[in-house]
């Protein structure tokens, strides 16, 4: 069994947008999959609430609970858990940071954004944890993304190659219980999200998997 975790310390950066998309994605891909919802507004778990589907399973816990979960995921015979974490405190993301194989730290391109993840940056470091930033709620034009990169750059981490545009789609999907490659599986949205699964993929199994 492999754990992604989507950690920023920072709010409204696209985690569960991330997470359930990512899940959906690994279940289209044949792999069995939870969601395991550190985050006390629990904005995972209301999506499964509204989902018409029994799957991806979404448990929503306390972090002392994380390693009890995992191991009953694992012995359940699940692929691959997807950890949703929460915003600010700093203790939900190092004990998921601590069970993960492979992080994803979102962050948006305005530069206050991009700074206010050091504090992430530095749990993930201490735990020398592989992970890579990845951009959300890229505008379609201007020169924000960029700079971005470069600030991430100069901060010594890994940016993800595949940027998550701020597209419509993403927010209609989640309202409505699905990822949003169920929701609108030809649009661009829904091909960002399969790229990004590939990337993560590639880091948890060390190969390339189709979407």
């Amino acid at each position: 069994m492999k754990v992604l975790a989507i950690l920023s310390q920072k709010g409204g950066v696209g985690k569960t947008t991330l997470a359930t998309c990512l899940a959906v994605a690994a279940e289209q891909a044949g792999k069995e999959t939870a969601i395991i919802d550190l985050d006390p507004q629990a904005t995972a778990s209301f999506w499964k609430d509204v989902r018409q589907l029994d799957t991806p399973a979404v448990a929503s816990i306390q972090p002392v609970r994380l390693a009890a979960m995992l191991k009953a995921c694992a012995d359940a015979g699940t692929d691959l858990v997807v950890i949703d974490g929460a915003a600010v405190a700093r203790d939900v993301a190092y004990e998921a940071a601590r069970h993960a194989d492979f992080i994803l730290v979102p962050t948006k391109t305005a530069v206050f954004d991009t700074m206010s993840m050091t504090h992430t940056l530095d749990v993930v470091r201490q735990l020398d944890r592989a992970f890579a930033v990845v951009l959300t709620f890229v505008p379609p034009q201007g020169q924000e993304t960029g700079d971005a990169m470069k600030a991430v750059e100069e901060l010594g981490a890994a940016v993800c190659p595949v940027t998550i545009g701020n597209r419509k789609a993403f927010f209609r999907a989640q309202a409505a219980g699905q990822a949003v490659q169920e929701f609108e599986p030809n649009g661009p949205a829904a091909a960002e999200i399969n790229r990004l699964y590939e990337y993560t993929a590639i880091r948890l199994y060390d190969k390339m998997e189709a979407a």
